[in-house]
């Protein structure tokens, strides 16, 4: 950290105990809740479309060099906070957004390279240094800039670009970029949101905020010194071997070397190379996409268990398409999504496995089958939401989530364990894959056009099967991995 970023940070604790004692010695009866709801109802639902562009541009277009795309997710969170919008959508459009910014971005790399942007950068300020800075970042911290680089503001806007420059594999690219951009995006709008339901206790502790303030920036400074001089392996030594001689520092030194492995098969985890580490990603991004679409419509229906607008907007379109042909076909696609069905064969797809000797799949299976059962009824009982009217086959039980689409996520994990890990070199294996992707989506939409679940329902279905694949998916691969080591 140069001495003049040192001197910002420290004005920058400075002014905000100014700001403090100027407020309250001359606006002590500010409303400041007040003007927030002001400006909160002035921009109303157009804060979707202005957070959700500049989310993408940030990236996609690099405005993140020129104006901080925190600032936009900040006050999208705070006119949420005000109930103006909901949070849940605004997370998923900016989610969404922020991930198509650096699959835009990541793609532009690709295509135009490194010389691109060298040439044609300093007009919109990306300077050599600028570009450069963040190359030797990524190349000293290699692919798991893409996720963390989302937490800091010029990396962030250029990391998806040298990504691409740089050759990397795009479906390595995604699991990062999917994880990174959900962390960020959710941190900083939530923290909008509950600053803006709390602005006038906010107010009163700004004085504590600037002590934090220097508290940071010391333990910053103090933190980046001693990584800067650590980082010298002749360095490293002689610290460890200083702590070796004094009694007090021992114990830290030997709690170091314990745990010295686990560290680094951390460390190795984030960096995309290996089979391994790109499977746990990928498993981790669809845990984070899942429980975030599970929680919110959690929430969403149990405060108003009536359909949605989006689920109304699915009811307007059946009513539109609904035949006797489609109908008929749709009560052949849903019986594929009952547990008649899926129950004998997630039976027989387990005794094949434990013939074949592929032990953790078959664990997996039995788990993750068992679960997605139990939890579909737990949510049912918690959420007691009522089903449509008017449903074309005799159903029972609440409506959310939905069963037969929660149990058709099988469908997905056995294409895809066959794809990946049994027959990882067989032909048309990504077809295979998107067969069984094609049916579960089949069964869940069966349900909507059936009229016995609202499109929600079937999106957390989804969601608590996927769920459920994924986390005994992770947890099997990193047993298994321990175990190895």
């Amino acid at each position: 950290m140069g001495r003049r970023h040192l001197y910002l940070l420290v004005a920058g604790a400075v002014a905000a105990v100014v700001v403090y004692l100027l407020y309250r010695q001359f606006f002590p009866e500010l409303d400041l809740q007040q003007l927030l709801d002001d400006f909160a109802n002035l921009l109303g639902d157009w804060t979707y479309l202005v957070v959700g562009v500049l989310a993408f541009l940030e990236t996609g277009a690099f405005v993140g060099l020129l104006v901080p795309g925190e600032t936009a997710l900040l006050v999208g969170g705070a006119v949420a906070g005000q109930g103006v919008i909901s949070v849940y959508l605004l997370i998923a459009i900016a989610w969404i957004m922020a991930f198509l910014g650096d699959t835009t971005s990541f793609w532009l790399g690709h295509r135009l390279g490194r010389e691109f942007v060298l040439r044609h950068g300093p007009r919109f300020g990306i300077t050599r240094e600028r570009f450069e800075m963040v190359e030797d970042y990524y190349d000293r911290h290699g692919g798991k800039t893409v996720l963390i680089g989302r937490f800091i503001g010029v990396v962030r806007a250029l990391s998806p670009f040298v990504a691409g420059s740089s050759d990397m594999k795009y479906r390595a690219f995604v699991p990062y970029s999917v994880l990174g951009s959900g962390l960020q995006v959710t941190a900083h709008i939530l923290a909008g949101y509950f600053f803006a339901r709390s602005i006038d206790a906010a107010a009163e502790y700004v004085g504590i905020g600037a002590l934090i303030l220097g508290t940071v920036i010391v333990v910053s400074v103090v933190a980046v010194v001693l990584y800067r001089y650590l980082r010298d392996p002749a360095n490293r030594e002689r610290t460890v071997a200083w702590m070796d001689a004094h009694r007090a520092t021992v114990p830290l030194v030997r709690l170091g070397r314990r745990f010295r492995p686990q560290f680094r098969f951390a460390v190795a985890r984030l960096t995309p190379g290996g089979t391994f580490g790109l499977e746990v990603t990928t498993l981790c991004a669809i845990l984070a996409v899942s429980s975030f679409v599970l929680v919110a419509y959690t929430a969403i229906v149990t405060g108003d268990a009536g359909p949605t607008p989006g689920d109304q907007r699915a009811i307007d379109f059946v009513n539109l398409i609904q035949t006797a042909r489609l109908t008929d076909l749709a009560k052949l696609i849903t019986v594929l999504g009952s547990s008649a069905v899926l129950l004998p064969l997630v039976a027989i797809t387990a005794v094949l496995l434990g013939l074949a000797r592929r032990w953790t799949e078959m664990v997996v299976l039995l788990l993750s089958a068992t679960a997605i059962w139990v939890g579909v009824d737990l949510f049912k009982d918690a959420v007691g939401r009522p089903r449509p009217d008017g449903g074309l086959v005799t159903v029972s039980g609440y409506s959310f989530p939905s069963g037969h689409a929660a149990y058709s996520v099988f469908y997905v994990w056995l294409t895809v364990t066959i794809a990946v890990r049994i027959r990882p070199s067989m032909a048309r294996g990504t077809a295979l894959a998107l067969s069984g992707l094609a049916l579960t989506i089949l069964v869940g939409l069966s349900r909507v056009y059936l009229d016995v679940h609202y499109l929600s329902d079937v999106f957390a279905g989804w969601a608590l099967g996927a769920f459920c694949f994924a986390f005994f998916a992770v947890a099997a691969l990193l047993l298994g991995q321990l175990r190895k080591n």
